[in-house]
C-alpha cells in the first residue's frame, strides 16, 4: 500500500431489518457508535426510511460509517472490542442484514 492509497477514505454501507428498533438502538447502536469512534470512524448517515430509487428495500434501517482508511475500517470491525456488538446485533437484534465495505475515491 502506498502513502496515496492510505489516505483514501473507507465506508461501510449498512442495511438492515431490526426486530426491534428501541432494542437495536438501546443494546447496540449506544455502545457501537462510541466503539467506532475510538478507531476514527463516525456515522455519516442514518434513517430508518431510505429513499429506494432502484432495486428493493426489504429493511428498516440504512447507514453510511465513514474512516479515514480501507484498513482503519477493517481493523475496527474485526477488533475484540467490536466483536460482542456485531454478534448481538447479528444474532439478536436483526432478521438480516448486508454490510459492505467500499474504499472512497
Amino acid at each position: 500500500m502506498t502513502n496515496s492509497d492510505s489516505k483514501k477514505p473507507a465506508y461501510f454501507l449498512v442495511q438492515v431489518k431490526a426486530k426491534n428498533m428501541q432494542e437495536l438502538s438501546e443494546r447496540y447502536a449506544q455502545y457501537a457508535i462510541p466503539c467506532l469512534m475510538k478507531f476514527g470512524g463516525e456515522m455519516i448517515a442514518g434513517t430508518p426510511s431510505p429513499n429506494v430509487l432502484e432495486g428493493k428495500w426489504d429493511g428498516n434501517w440504512a447507514a453510511i460509517l465513514r474512516f479515514p482508511s480501507l484498513d482503519m475500517a477493517k481493523t475496527w470491525y474485526n477488533s475484540s472490542e467490536y466483536k460482542p456488538l456485531k454478534e448481538l446485533r447479528m444474532n439478536e437484534l436483526t432478521d438480516f442484514g448486508q454490510i459492505l465495505l467500499i474504499e472512497g475515491m
